[in-house]
């Protein structure tokens, strides 16, 4: 059953503050996928995605949105900046990397999803190559030719006598691997010797691959516990238990019809006109994306991928440029448009108490680590709210990311000296604490830009 729309809010207002707009657009526009999939094809095939443009200043949520929309129904997501494709000369990675990084994601979400369903058995079998290793230690590795050739060495013919006491040790080694009791226990395991990979013109190449599967591949021992040998052991049987075809194949379709592809940083290609006329680079960088924005096809090396029905969703603060310096064919293609508010005291307060991923729980966690338990004060998060509205508004505004600067200035003493030596201790983080901490941060505010 799909969400909707009042349900992906409600996600949503779980780790995000305020923002209403932004929230119901993104939710209406995962909602519409659902309704088109429920469509006869032929009225399906004409509907698109209404892709989305937000405007606000940094840090107030708009790539937050966004990935945890993609988060929250298991849907393909790549973030890119606009800016990526700006370089000095050019030479930056040409726009249609874009779609090939969200397959690579799709690719990657389809085959997590396929491990999920034969790890039981892909943990069964790698257990009983992990109690073969034991049984026989000085087994000899496989030769690459053998293998070429199809050739498998035989195993000796036991006695009947050896095959029950084979036997009753297998079932021993079984059990203790249930309990938990040969974690620590050392073996050679035989593993793949992955070729190492250099980098052309941007892009991975193994020189091992180059011959593809027609050779065997190589092999080498390693020494490691239990532990790390069944890690290594369950993904090599999933490997072999996963139809990487039917992942291909599925991760392609995700990528068509579910995939969320991010620009950030949108208003830095805005053609900003000059005494000479608009600035022609930047108007290149937009007509580059324009294509991929509209539908068009990429060749992936997963096979071809449309981008027709895929999701943008376009950021950016414009704050020098306007929307309507972007070049008119791409302001039509994000027809819905919302605007972020900057975030004021309560927002900030609200960030610290009500999100599930507090900035105030992770400290509380990192530093229980070290036996300090913090806790804090309903004073000390209006003193950090305060602060940080007081902060940006003097300052530059980097919106809830000031927060991180004034954490990390508030306990800069506590992470220092805690070690994990000392018994527990509980410290109480008030108001005044906050102030004193945080005193000479505020005192050398930065006037300048009140001066004419």
């Amino acid at each position: 059953m799909e969400l909707t729309p009042k349900e992906i809010v409600r996600e949503l207002n779980r780790y995000i503050i305020g923002q209403d707009d932004a929230k119901r657009a993104v939710a209406v526009a995962l909602r519409n996928r659902y309704r088109r999939a429920q469509l006869p094809e032929e009225i399906r095939n004409e509907i698109v995605p209404k892709n989305i443009l937000m405007v606000g200043p940094t840090g107030v949520g708009k790539t937050e949105i966004a990935r945890r929309l993609a988060k929250l129904v298991d849907a393909p997501f790549v973030k890119v900046e606009a800016t990526k494709f700006t370089e000095v000369g050019y030479v930056g990675r040409d726009v249609e990397s874009i779609v090939r990084d969200l397959v690579e994601a799709s690719v990657r979400l389809c085959k997590e999803q396929a491990s999920q369903k034969v790890k039981t058995r892909a943990t069964y079998m790698a257990n009983e190559r992990i109690i073969d290793i034991i049984l026989h230690p000085n087994r000899k590795p496989s030769n690459p030719i053998d293998l070429l050739l199809g050739n498998k060495p035989k195993e000796p013919e036991l006695p009947e006598s050896e095959k029950k006491q084979m036997s009753s040790r297998r079932e021993e080694l079984r059990a203790q691997l249930e309990k938990g009791e040969l974690e620590d226990f050392e073996i050679e395991v035989e593993v793949e010797d992955t070729p190492q990979e250099v980098e052309i013109n941007g892009a991975s190449v193994s020189i091992g691959m180059i011959m593809g599967d027609m050779m065997p591949k190589k092999m080498k021992i390693r020494r490691m516990k239990v532990s790390e040998a069944r890690r290594i052991l369950i993904s090599e049987e999933e490997s072999k238990l996963i139809d990487m075809d039917a992942v291909k194949e599925e991760a392609c379709r995700r990528a068509e019809q579910d995939g969320i592809i991010f620009i950030d940083e949108i208003d830095k290609v805005a053609g900003r006109s000059t005494n000479n006329g608009p600035d022609v680079s930047l108007e290149g960088v937009q007509r580059d994306i324009l294509p991929i924005v509209e539908g068009s096809t990429v060749n992936t090396k997963y096979g071809v991928v449309k981008t027709d029905y895929m999701l943008f969703i376009a950021a950016g603060a414009f704050h020098v440029a306007k929307v309507s310096d972007l070049i008119p064919e791409l302001q039509g293609r994000f027809p819905v448009r919302v605007t972020l508010n900057p975030l004021t005291k309560s927002d900030f307060k609200a960030i610290l108490s009500q999100t599930d991923n507090a900035l105030t729980r992770q400290y509380e966690a990192l530093l229980s680590v070290d036996h300090v338990h913090l806790k804090f004060d309903d004073s000390a998060l209006d003193a950090l709210a305060e602060i940080a509205e007081t902060e940006n508004e003097s300052k530059e505004d980097i919106g809830a990311r000031r927060l991180h600067t004034l954490f990390e200035k508030v306990l800069e003493d506590i992470s220092f000296n805690a070690a994990g030596d000392m018994p527990d201790v509980e410290v109480l983080i008030n108001g005044d604490y906050v102030r004193e901490h945080l005193g000479s941060d505020i005192a050398s505010r930065d006037m300048k830009r009140f001066i004419l």
